[in-house]
């Protein structure tokens, strides 16, 4: 921690310092809600529930909704549960700002990556395709061998066409340029995962040094 539920707005870029031309990637981080708190003594580990986006109880099943109203709480539409260091105290229904973060801050960023659907070796693995002569005939983008063939299976783990993206994924280390509190918003240098208007979750990386 801290850590924040946000969403991704898009990339621009920014000038640093030193004027040169810095990538960005624009997240609107909050305000996000604690819905919900895990004790060590409950349920063996500290961790704190993050909601984002406040929705009608309407809008959200039954069940869903009087889990929010016993806590005196508004439902949300997103719910995530963040791992507390030791110490680190949150009570429900304490709201979380993007001035929980600073420029200069390293973060963790993670999000569900952009699906691309079934693509080949080539696409998904960056394999170099066959040959375009020499005997090679409307094959150029195949798999080739798998494998002996006298084993009679293919081996766990040989890479092969599949399913490419919709997973999820963290990207580490990444430094936030600025911070605007009044629209909630950070600046992170780089590329984060997923499309636009997509679910990010922004975490302080612990010793994380701040420039």
């Amino acid at each position: 921690m801290p850590a924040l539920l946000g969403r991704k707005l898009g990339m621009t870029q920014v000038f640093d310092r030193a004027g040169n031309i810095v990538p960005v990637t624009v997240v609107e981080a909050g305000p996000c809600v604690v819905v919900g708190l895990r004790t060590p003594e409950r349920e063996g580990y500290a961790a704190v529930q993050l909601g984002l986006e406040p929705v009608p109880e309407s809008r959200v099943p039954k069940p869903y909704r009087g889990v929010f109203q016993k806590r005196g709480l508004q439902p949300v539409r997103v719910v995530r549960e963040v791992r507390l260091a030791p110490g680190e105290t949150y009570e429900v229904g304490q709201a979380l700002k993007a001035d929980v973060f600073r420029g200069g801050d390293r973060v963790d960023v993670t999000g569900v990556s952009k699906g691309k659907g079934f693509a080949g070796t080539i696409k998904r693995h960056n394999f170099g395709g066959q040959r375009d002569s020499h005997g090679v005939s409307l094959m150029h983008r195949a798999v080739g061998s798998i494998g002996s063939s006298n084993v009679g299976r293919v081996f766990k783990g040989k890479r092969m066409p599949g399913r490419l993206g919709g997973e999820r994924t963290t990207i580490r280390g990444l430094r936030v340029e600025s911070v605007d509190p009044e629209r909630n918003v950070l600046l992170i240098r780089g590329a984060v995962p997923g499309p636009r208007g997509s679910v990010v979750l922004v975490r302080h990386v612990e010793g994380g040094a701040r420039a």
